[in-house]
């Protein structure tokens, strides 16, 4: 019988998908690259042509859920009955959702010895998912409900912000610090985009809750 050869891509993601399961069921620590490979029912060869080791495996998941998150927003964003402030809320909300459900990821990302590796994912959050929130907010400033003068700027400031304030016990913050900074939060980003007083961070705020 002929030997089946799949697409370098089929093939790249199923070995994710393999380590990804594996990841989430047993730990990232105690996953071995011999484990993976078994699972992806390939050779040991085959994943070092794909992968140099298991943390590359990581960081290509996170780029992966980044991804996810960026093209989840973008239909949003392009979504033409929805307004900026609706729109912004629901791209945090959905944000939210994608995060909650690779939980098991983000907590591999937020190990000691994974730091370069959970900043490297940070930079790309910022410098991937900011644009698509800018252009909400450029929309905001054509209907009036905001007034940013450099939206991406703004954006990327508030996403480096919270992706430190935020990140996955960084601070050990108690639940009702958390819920403080988090409402700081919502008021700091309503004032920078000049919203009105309880337009923004009223409804934001709703929306993050409820996927809590």
């Amino acid at each position: 019988m002929a030997r089946t050869v799949k697409k370098p891509e089929v093939r790249r993601a199923e070995i994710l998908q393999a380590a990804g399961n594996l990841f989430q069921s047993q730990g990232y620590e105690t996953t071995s690259v011999d484990e993976i490979v078994r699972a992806a029912g390939i050779a040991k060869g085959t994943f070092y042509y794909y992968f140099k080791s298991k943390e590359e495996i990581l960081e290509a998941l996170a780029q992966q859920m980044c991804a996810d998150i960026t093209a989840q927003s973008q239909l949003i964003a392009d979504d033409p009955h929805l307004g900026a402030i609706e729109k912004f809320c629901a791209i945090i909300a959905a944000q939210n959702q994608t995060v909650d459900q690779g939980q098991s990821l983000v907590e591999d990302l937020h190990r000691p010895e994974n730091r370069a590796l959970h900043e490297r994912s940070n930079i790309e959050t910022v410098l991937v998912f900011g644009p698509v929130l800018a252009a909400v907010v450029e929309q905001g400033n054509r209907e009036g409900v905001f007034q940013v003068a450099d939206p991406l700027s703004t954006v990327q400031f508030i996403l480096a912000g919270s992706l430190s304030l935020f990140g996955h016990q960084t601070f050990n913050w108690t639940p009702e610090e958390e819920a403080a900074r988090m409402q700081a939060m919502l008021l700091l980003i309503e004032r920078a985009f000049g919203a009105a007083p309880g337009s923004f961070a009223q409804v934001l705020g709703a929306s993050i809750q409820g996927q809590g």
